[in-house]
This record gives C-alpha cells, sequence and structure tokens, in this order.
C-alpha cells in the first residue's frame, strides 16, 4: 500500500476534523452575533475586543472565513480572494452604519456558506476574478450582519471595531490560506482530495444555517 496515499487520507480527515471541531469551539448559540452581550461597545478596548470576537463567534461567519482562505489555496494569486471580502465587510459595516438596507442578509449569508463550500469540494471551481467578485459581494452581506453588534456606537468603538474585525479576518482567512497551501503541495487549479472533506464539513454548516433562515422566513414564530 502506497504511504503517501495513507497519509494523504490522514491529513484530509485531521483537516476536516479540525475545521469541525473550531466550530463547535467558537460557535455560541446564545450570543452568535453579540461578543458584548447585546451591549453597543463604549470604548476602544470594548469596540477592538467586539470586533475580535463577532467573526468568529458566530459558526456561520467563522465557516466562510475559514473557505475564503482554503478557496484562495487553489488558485495562483489566491491571497486577493480574502482580501476582497474582508475589505467588501468594511464596506457592508459602513452601508449598515449609514442606514442602507439590504435584503434577508443571514439568508444570504449562510447561502455564501454553502455556495464557498461547494466550490471547494466539486472538481473545477470558477477562475480567480469570478471567485474574487463573489466572495465580494458576500462581503457585503457579512460586513452587514457585522454592523449590527457596532450600530449607534461612538466614533472611538466604531473605528476600533472595524479594526479588530479586520484583523481577525486576516489572520483566520490567512491561516486557512497556508494551511491549503501546505496541503496542495502545490497543486494550483486542482482541488485536493486532502481539502474536498474540509469542503463538505463547510456545505454542511451552510446547509444548516441556510434550512434554518428559510424556515425562519416562510414559517416565522409568532411573537407572544
Amino acid at each position: 500500500m502506497n504511504l503517501s496515499k495513507i497519509f494523504a487520507s490522514i491529513q484530509a480527515k485531521a483537516l476536516a476534523i479540525a475545521i469541525g471541531f473550531s466550530f463547535l469551539v467558537f460557535a455560541s448559540p446564545a450570543s452568535a452575533h453579540h461578543p458584548m452581550g447585546g451591549n453597543v461597545p463604549s470604548n476602544f478596548f470594548e469596540g477592538f475586543l467586539s470586533g475580535l470576537a463577532h467573526p468568529v463567534i458566530g459558526i456561520d461567519h467563522l465557516a466562510f472565513i475559514v473557505s475564503v482562505g482554503l478557496i484562495a489555496a487553489l488558485k495562483p494569486q489566491g491571497i486577493f480572494i480574502p482580501l476582497s471580502f474582508v475589505l467588501s465587510a468594511m464596506i457592508g459595516t459602513g452601508m449598515h452604519l449609514l442606514g442602507v438596507t439590504l435584503p434577508v442578509v443571514e439568508l444570504i449569508v449562510s447561502a455564501s456558506i454553502l455556495l464557498f463550500g461547494i466550490l471547494l469540494a466539486i472538481k473545477n471551481s470558477p477562475n480567480l476574478l469570478a471567485i474574487i467578485a463573489m466572495s465580494a459581494l458576500a462581503g457585503l452581506f457579512h460586513g452587514y450582519a457585522y454592523g449590527e453588534a457596532i450600530f449607534g456606537a461612538q466614533t472611538t468603538a466604531l473605528v476600533a471595531y472595524l479594526a479588530g474585525f479586520t484583523v481577525i479576518q486576516l489572520v483566520v482567512s490567512s491561516a486557512a490560506f497556508l494551511i491549503g497551501q501546505k496541503v496542495l503541495k502545490g497543486s494550483f487549479g486542482q482541488v485536493s482530495p486532502n481539502l474536498r472533506s474540509a469542503g463538505l464539513v463547510i456545505c454542511g454548516v451552510g446547509a444548516t444555517f441556510l434550512a434554518s433562515n428559510l424556515s425562519s422566513l416562510l414559517l416565522p414564530v409568532p411573537k407572544g
């Protein structure tokens, strides 16, 4: 039996388990979108801490950030994929703070996770520019969702929040990018079996959130 194939299989399973475990560790159903327990940050420290926490305590945002980094590893110059997402997320947050309304935000956020999980798992993904465009579009909606936690804050806390969530997203997506490159060993343009399992895990996360959001939209729970 080929030892390299055995090692590759072990790497694939370990990567999928690690990603799935990280989602479980960081997920917090009670405060998935409110790092400060629903309170608006009031100073620089609280704003920065809230910004660091928001993208990772929400399993939906974390799954997408990881998927963006892993997909970037599949493409030459793929680092522009997470960069486009992070910059677009800042714009999305700004849109929320300016009072611009985006429709069905949570639905599109969950659909983006499923889409990027599929892109990671399939054999032939779209070209770099197409994925950058999709990443930027998704960033607007993820950023808009981030804006909910900072709406009404003072300028100092707001700036700190933007800095915090920008830093953490760059760190997480860059880590996923580097791990993906290591697993791929330079096989750009092809989906490694070592990453397909990770894509399937992300698909599962996206499908779960999408089903939940569709259920809430179509069958809203009456307010007591």
